[in-house]
């Protein structure tokens, strides 16, 4: 829904569409904005959305660190083209 040019308002509303449309997933950004996923809009999509639909944190995640971060503010897919840094990441 390209979460980078919505307000607080915009976002509810958006979410509120893709919850009345029964979305599987809700993806935070395509990479065609200025900036990608942000912790606070995927926990406020997470309040927002019913549990049965998904988020798919995409955009600027590139450590093992951030994939955890968005993970647990709620979302159940990170979208990433860091994934072999991501997973070969010491623990």
């Amino acid at each position: 829904i390209e979460t980078a040019y919505l307000d607080n308002f915009d976002l509810t509303t958006a979410c509120e569409i893709c919850a009345e449309a029964d979305v599987d997933f809700v993806k935070t950004s395509t990479g065609f904005a200025p900036k990608g996923a942000e912790i606070e809009v995927v926990k406020r999509m997470r309040g927002l959305l019913p549990s049965q639909i998904k988020i798919k944190a995409s955009g600027g995640i590139k450590t093992y660190e951030d994939a955890i971060a968005f993970i647990e503010a709620g979302a159940d897919r990170i979208g990433t083209s860091a994934g072999v840094n991501i997973v070969s990441a010491p623990l």
